[in-house]
């Protein structure tokens, strides 16, 4: 599983799920959610069929939010976009009958992530092999890497839909570039013996994404 979240994405492009979302794997699309302090409540869904789960986003009448917990099938916690993911949750407004759409780019953070693990020499689909993605010891530094790079496959297709010159192609460039300088900057920290200690440090070797 890809080390970045939806929400990673939020936190770079906050507009992404409100002005791109219709790109996205569509889980869940309701009008009748209640939101109570940090407790959204939608009686015609079922979060666990949908698939929903933590680090997620939804789009609550208009504006995204993240989804802390699935509570239960028809119940989640939701918070405004934190500073840090580990903080108290803050509260969207109450109300009744709302719109909510929670939708996922989990596709493509997947991909990169098996293309950054391949990069490092580490093969995804290999749970066995040593080492492992579950050895990496800072994964939060990865994380930024991948979710530069869904970013920018992310844009880049809807990009193609209105052709360059416009904003979301000047975008996926933009997260390209970063994508390109974040993998050559980033050092991945690897514990080899199993103690939780990084015992060697690994670069990436980079390939160019390329807009057709």
């Amino acid at each position: 599983m890809a080390f970045a979240t939806d929400r990673d994405l939020l936190v770079l492009e906050p507009l992404l799920f409100r002005d791109v979302g219709w790109s996205a794997q569509t889980l869940v699309d309701v009008a009748d959610v209640a939101v109570t302090g940090a407790v959204a409540q939608s009686a015609s869904s079922d979060f666990n069929v949908a698939g929903v789960m933590a680090g997620m986003v939804a789009v609550l009448d208009g504006a995204p939010v993240e989804i802390l917990e699935v509570t239960s099938a028809t119940t989640l916690t939701v918070s405004r976009l934190r500073q840090v993911g580990d903080e108290t949750a803050i509260p969207p407004a109450s109300g009744t009958g709302l719109t909510m759409v929670v939708a996922s780019f989990g596709p493509q953070l997947e991909l990169v992530h098996g293309q950054t693990l391949r990069s490092l020499g580490i093969e995804p689909s290999d749970v066995d092999a040593s080492p492992s993605a579950a050895d990496i010891v800072n994964p939060m530094a990865v994380a930024l890497v991948e979710s530069l790079g869904a970013l920018h496959l992310i844009l880049s297709a809807a990009a193609a839909m209105v052709g360059p010159g416009s904003v979301l192609w000047a975008k996926a460039g933009l997260y390209r570039d970063r994508f390109d300088a974040a993998r050559r900057r980033v050092v991945v920290e690897i514990d080899l013996d199993g103690d939780g200690a990084a015992d060697a440090a690994r670069r990436m070797n980079t390939t160019q994404f390329v807009r057709g």
